[in-house]
């Protein structure tokens, strides 16, 4: 009675803490604090699990601490090793993971246990949603770190394809559910879903992919419910709604932030490639070097960075806090616009800046700092490509057009750090390079800004 009583209070505060760190995530200056509360309560379902004989018996504890050992060490060395420009393909890999998690279990209780109909539902539920959140993910992965291009995954008609395969897993887990299955159909069914996964994310381009990571979280979120109801413990269960109705959440807002549907993602209508885009031919860039633009931001009365994917490739997120600092030092009062898909996943600008202690109050969301840009008068670009493309307001043939943007055009001067002319991940060219108040400073991000910061310090 007494470890029943331990027990159930444990898992009453592992999901306020949950519910708490969530809540604690929603502010960049509170995601740490947010973060450990939610280990905490992680800690305290994994306590509770050991000590409860239903679950461990007698002879468990041994497979229980291999697997948490194995695991802590994975993770913790993944943790250590990856770099912030791979922060997305590992975000991709432990949701897959946590995908297989629920596939896992579903497969166990489905061969081991002779279920009724509502059992058999869960467990067939967690057992797809799971098999795509992995096999989805694991392509996202690939996809992300240019292992894999869409171009060798998709089909012709593949969006037709999906919408097959898709009625047919429906009807595959509708039979299963009022047929008792054999080991052979689970078996096939295990196969069409994780199947389904990856032709369900082969279609959708590049420049999608941080909406789809968010997308298979909610899966993953989803599955792990499952899983919960599966083995009736109500710490997995809350878990698995809040992180699959946040990956929902943060999913509609991303693609609010790019003025587009879920369906249109879905069905790969932003592809890699891009498409439209205004004719480039005959048009001249203007560039700069170091010493004019040291000059124009040092007597500025206020200069705003905006960073994006090249900042992380180049690693000068503190480099760009340090000229930050030297430019606040000379009186210019310095912002940092963020937009929503930055980077590679939800966030990563806002982690790559904590990671060089910008403070949270300078970072302006998209709205903020399109309102300041006008007064603004130096708009430093680091890096960023399509959130900063006027096609997205001006060129109606453009695959971005109707995508917010950073109106950076709006300030007195603008300056683009890039290393070439390439287009963006959205992979149409950036008529803002071609802009009368843009000047291109090219080279490697922080070897760029290390001669600029250094030029500042001699003025």
């Amino acid at each position: 009675m007494l470890f029943e009583t331990i027990i159930e209070i444990s898992y009453l505060i592992g999901t306020v803490l949950f519910v708490w760190g969530l809540r604690q995530l929603g502010s960049p200056d509170t995601a740490r604090k947010g973060n450990m509360l939610a280990t905490i309560g992680m800690s305290l379902g994994i306590v509770a699990v050991l000590i409860d004989p239903t679950i461990t018996g007698d002879n468990n504890y041994l497979w229980i601490a291999g697997g948490i050992a194995l695991g802590g060490i994975i993770g913790w060395l993944a943790a250590k090793k990856i770099q912030m420009t791979a922060m997305p393909q590992m975000v991709s890999v432990f949701n897959g993971l946590g995908g297989a998690s629920a596939v896992v279990l579903s497969m166990v209780e489905l061969m081991t246990v002779d279920l009724d109909m509502g059992g058999r539902t869960i467990s067939l539920f967690a057992l797809l949603i799971g098999s795509i959140a992995f096999t989805g993910s694991m392509l996202a992965y690939l996809k992300l770190d240019g292992k894999i291009w869409d171009s060798q995954v998709t089909w012709p008609k593949h969006n037709i394809i999906n919408q097959v395969l898709l009625v047919v897993c429906i009807a595959f887990f509708v039979y299963l559910v009022v047929q008792t299955p054999s080991t052979g159909l689970i078996i096939a069914f295990l196969l069409l879903s994780l199947f389904y996964g990856w032709s369900f994310v082969a279609p959708i381009g590049g420049a999608d992919m941080p909406v789809v990571i968010s997308l298979l979280n909610s899966f993953t979120g989803l599955s792990a419910a499952a899983a919960g109801l599966i083995y009736g413990n109500n710490l997995m269960i809350v878990g698995g709604i809040l992180v699959g109705a946040s990956g929902t959440i943060l999913t509609v807002l991303m693609c609010e932030a790019m003025n587009r549907s879920l369906f249109n993602v879905l069905i790969g209508g932003f592809s890699a490639s891009g498409g439209g885009g205004k004719d480039e031919s005959g048009q001249v860039a203007k560039s700069t070097n170091a010493i004019d633009s040291a000059i124009l931001l040092n007597y500025s009365g206020s200069v705003m960075f905006v960073p994006g994917y090249g900042l992380a490739v180049a690693q000068a997120q503190k480099a760009l806090k340090e000229l930050d600092d030297v430019l606040e030092s000379n009186g210019v009062d310095v912002k940092y616009a963020i937009h929503p898909v930055a980077g590679r996943m939800p966030g990563h600008m806002n982690v790559l800046l904590a990671e060089a202690d910008v403070p949270y109050p300078k970072l302006l969301d998209l709205d903020d700092a399109n309102a300041a840009l006008p007064g603004t008068d130096v708009v430093v670009i680091v890096g960023a490509n399509d959130v900063v493309n006027p096609a997205a307001e001006d060129d109606p043939s453009s695959s971005i057009y109707g995508m917010p943007v950073l109106k950076v055009w709006e300030a007195k001067h603008v300056i683009v750090m890039k290393r070439s002319m390439s287009p963006g991940y959205a992979g149409i060219q950036n008529q803002l390079f071609f802009h009368e108040k843009t000047k291109m400073f090219f080279g490697d991000a922080k070897d760029s800004i290390q001669t600029l910061l250094s030029e500042v310090k001699n003025l």
